[in-house]
């Protein structure tokens, strides 16, 4: 008897917070704020918040590529053209060769790992032609080329 009891209890109580709702809901006219009698504008469309998708992340950078086999760049010397005030990128990479790559007139310059890659990424501000070479062995690897903008 004792379960018949609680599903009694949770029924009566159910229909007692059914009965409370339709009591207490506005009518039509309050929600409105009009007169007894006036018709009430339609209500406003419900917000409804979705979760949007994150936007795709931005596409990676492009760099221009210069691979380094046994020394010597893979296809010759890389011609690599900007236009002054463009941010340039350029990667080397190379399975076997370690050695300082250095670019010439922005003089920069950083250690290539046999077996890695190092980047340079920086605003092209100065025009001309500039060597890109590995600098122990004394390579050339790519010439960077700056027109003017």
């Amino acid at each position: 008897m004792k379960g018949s009891s609680r599903i009694v209890v949770l029924l009566v109580t159910a229909a007692l917070l059914v009965v409370a709702f339709v009591v207490l809901a506005p009518k039509d006219d309050e929600t409105a704020g009009g007169a007894p009698g006036t018709v009430a504008a339609a209500p406003a469309p419900a917000q409804t918040t979705t979760t949007q998708a994150a936007p795709p992340p931005a596409p990676a950078p492009r760099y221009d590529s210069v691979r380094v086999r046994a020394g010597k760049p893979v296809g010759g010397v890389k011609r690599i053209e900007i236009e002054k005030g463009e941010r340039a990128r350029i990667q080397v990479t190379s399975s076997d060769t370690e050695d300082e790559v250095h670019l010439h007139g922005y003089d920069l310059s950083k250690q290539l790992p046999a077996g890695g890659r190092v980047r340079f990424a920086f605003e092209a501000d100065a025009e001309g032609i500039f060597e890109l070479e590995l600098e122990r062995a004394g390579v050339q690897i790519a010439e960077l080329v700056v027109e003017p903008g």
